[in-house]
């Protein structure tokens, strides 16, 4: 009886392992090298209304070290949308200046605890597309929130939201463009 027993615990959990496996999503974003998917995943997030039409609608031909995090959301769960790249420092400058006159707010460096707990700060996002496991931005990053909404209830605030804006370092001819919903 007790070896029946023990037999029958072990299936259970073993099965409830392999189930699990099988019908989770990850909670790891999505790294997606090859940039042909970027339109597919930039369409996909406009026809469901998620602010992104900031991003560029192709990956520019002259755009170097390109890196897209991607990670849908599911039930409630969050999601983000992150793409990197290079650009001339020309096309850097303009981009800065473009951005920065229509930003609501604008941050050095860091991530979205840090900007969220600052005094009027709101959420923005973390370096998924960083090329170490290092979550915030360089201080050389100047984080550029082209908006953010709070759709939490009174008393817990940013419990439910959006953010989405630009990151760019001059210094290193870079932008990235980031949405994040939660």
């Amino acid at each position: 009886m007790i070896i029946l027993f023990s037999l029958g615990s072990l299936g259970v959990v073993g099965g409830s392992f392999f189930l699990r496996k099988a019908f989770s999503s990850s909670s790891e974003p999505e790294i997606v090298n090859d940039t042909s998917r970027y339109a597919e995943i930039r369409n996909k997030l406009i026809n469901n209304d998620y602010q992104v039409k900031h991003f560029p609608i192709t990956i520019p031909a002259d755009a170097k070290d390109v890196k897209v995090a991607y990670l849908p959301g599911f039930a409630q769960g969050s999601s983000f949308f992150q793409v990197r790249l290079k650009e001339s420092p020309e096309k850097i400058k303009k981009l800065l200046a473009q951005y920065k006159s229509v930003a609501k707010h604008e941050y050095r460096g860091g991530n979205t605890n840090d900007h969220a707990n600052l005094p009027n700060g709101v959420p923005t996002t973390f370096f998924y597309t960083s090329d170490t496991s290092e979550e915030s931005f360089p201080p050389s990053y100047e984080i550029l929130v082209l908006n953010a909404q709070d759709r939490g209830s009174p008393g817990f605030k940013w419990n439910h939201g959006d953010s989405y804006g630009v990151a760019i370092d001059s210094s290193a001819s870079e932008i990235v463009y980031w949405n994040e919903q939660w």
